[in-house]
């Protein structure tokens, strides 16, 4: 027992010390830059990443067919409505292929306030699609991708993500 014993001690060390050297080297990288992206809204319009310059942008992968995707919406709703002026963006980027009257009509009934825009191949030539949705990219005020979430969004993340990213 005691040869056992003084060979887990040198080697738990051995793996703190590799872990902290792997987590200090990863929180010094600097964040990627979120490539630019021209879409269309639903809307009619076109949108882009200068479009949210300066701001704190959500873009939220989704769709009309996922329940998760459906429950978050409200909380986007929410926290648009009280942080848009203060510079909050959200870019919803429906995952659907039914078309876009389809997801017009879903957005419209839901009340979505954000833009809402249909994923394109080139879209997913910069931002590869997310194996599960929702996700949501966080980019902060200098156009850097600080964040992901796979899986719902509550309005009090994304506040406190606003708020962290927004210095």
């Amino acid at each position: 027992m005691r040869k056992i014993g003084w060979f887990i001690i040198p080697l738990a060390l051995v793996l703190v010390a590799l872990v902290s050297v792997c987590n200090s080297r990863s929180a010094a990288e600097d964040p990627p830059a979120a490539p630019d992206f021209r879409l269309k809204e639903l809307n009619g319009g076109t949108v882009s990443l200068s479009d949210f310059e300066g701001k704190v942008l959500f873009m939220n992968f989704w769709a009309t067919w996922c329940p998760p995707c459906r429950v978050e919406i409200p909380d986007f709703i929410e926290a648009y409505d009280e942080y848009k002026e203060k510079g909050m963006a959200i870019l919803g980027i429906s995952l659907d292929r039914n078309g876009k009257d389809m997801v017009s009509e879903f957005a419209q009934k839901q009340k979505m306030n954000y833009p809402v825009a249909i994923a394109t191949n080139d879209l997913f030539s910069n931002y590869p699609p997310p194996q599960y949705i929702p996700t949501t990219l966080v980019i902060d005020v200098t156009g850097k991708i600080r964040y992901t979430k796979v899986g719902l969004m509550t309005k009090e993340e994304l506040v406190d993500l606003f708020n962290r990213f927004s210095q």
